[in-house]
């Protein structure tokens, strides 16, 4: 069954499809979700729990084991992810942009589960080929990386901690349009000047990341609405939130996972007679806003984190392992046009 097919046959039945959690093994329970629609998703939002307790989602890339749990990678240069699932295990992916993946109509997806993120800082595929070599194939500009002029230059992209997640839980929800009306929504008065409002304008959805009662992350994706008293956001039914810390994550991709873009809005999430509304605190651009100058300052950034990681665990820095990688790309499929090298630090990548 092809993707789009898969798609469509689940169009009129994803509404109520939940799966809760229990004591499943991990394949029972990803078996649950439509396995070419999850598939064919070229990026997941991932969302881990901060220290304080706030729910804090980024876009990552992820693969499906046979075993039924997930894999996903950190770089050393962003390990907040995998710090986090070291003090808390609870985690949850939100599958909701079906961009480059070719279907139609596609159901979104949530997983919850946990996560472990051992403390081996990886310097080759070993153990993710599967993960590398899909990558290589659906972001062709990545391999422009392993070229020796890029490699001094981006040596702290393949230094990498590996995550996996054990589902517990999969929720299968109708695509977002047959939920709420299409359009960028328009902010009431007085709340142009929210933190956050240029970045969510940006594009017409957002993922709304926040707590459940049990304290559990969970994740939507949703049309923040400006007001004066923050963004009113829809949250689905299956969605049981719970007033506390929150974040709503703005991203995009084209089709071959370039001209990447991410924010994320922190704050606190609120229950009004309006609904629900996650007034906005903070503002977070990790790769910069596009700007020309961002280049430099994130390749500084990153290099810098990278080597304060392994300075604090007494590590000396591995050395990558470029003919593995290598030889992941050459043997992925290559699309054509090829894009030309270049230094790509500011569009990001679908993982950090």
């Amino acid at each position: 069954m092809s993707p789009n097919s898969a798609s469509e046959s689940l169009h009129t039945r994803a509404r109520d499809v939940v799966h809760p959690r229990g004591r499943n093994s991990p394949r029972a329970v990803l078996d649950s979700a439509p396995q070419e629609v999850l598939d064919a998703y070229r990026t997941c939002e991932f969302v881990t729990l901060g220290k304080d307790g706030t729910p804090l989602a980024w876009p990552t890339a992820v693969a499906r084991r046979d075993d039924g749990t997930l894999l996903l990678t950190t770089s050393l240069a962003f390990a907040q992810k995998a710090l986090n699932i070291r003090r808390d295990g609870r985690v949850g992916l939100l599958f909701s942009d079906p961009t480059g993946s070719g279907l139609d109509h596609a159901p979104q997806i949530f997983v919850g589960g946990r996560a472990q993120c051992p403390d081996t800082v990886m310097a080759g595929p070993r153990g993710a080929e599967e993960y590398w070599r899909r990558l290589f194939e659906r972001q062709p500009h990545s391999r422009s990386y392993l070229l020796r002029p890029m490699r001094p230059v981006m040596s702290w992209y393949y230094l990498r901690l590996l995550i996996t997640v054990e589902p517990e839980l999969v929720t299968v929800r109708p695509p977002l349009a047959e939920l709420t009306p299409p359009g960028v929504p328009t902010p009431a008065a007085g709340a142009v000047n929210l933190p956050g409002a240029a970045q969510l304008a940006s594009l017409p959805t957002a993922v709304l990341a926040a707590r459940d009662a049990s304290g559990a992350p969970v994740l939507a994706r949703t049309r923040p609405r400006p007001t004066p008293a923050g963004y009113l956001v829809e949250v689905p039914e299956d969605c049981r939130v719970e007033r506390g810390p929150a974040s709503l994550l703005v991203h995009r991709h084209d089709e071959r996972l370039d001209h990447m873009y991410n924010a994320l809005v922190r704050g606190d999430l609120r229950r009004t007679d309006a609904g629900w509304v996650m007034v906005p605190s903070t503002v977070v651009e990790p790769m910069g806003s596009g700007r020309a100058s961002d280049a430099l300052r994130v390749l500084r950034r990153t290099k810098r984190s990278t080597d304060r990681y392994l300075e604090r665990r007494g590590l000396r820095r591995p050395k990558v392992r470029w003919d593995q990688f290598r030889a992941l790309a050459d043997a992925a499929p290559t699309p054509t046009p090829t894009d030309p090298p270049r230094l790509p630090v500011v569009t990001g990548s679908p993982h950090h």
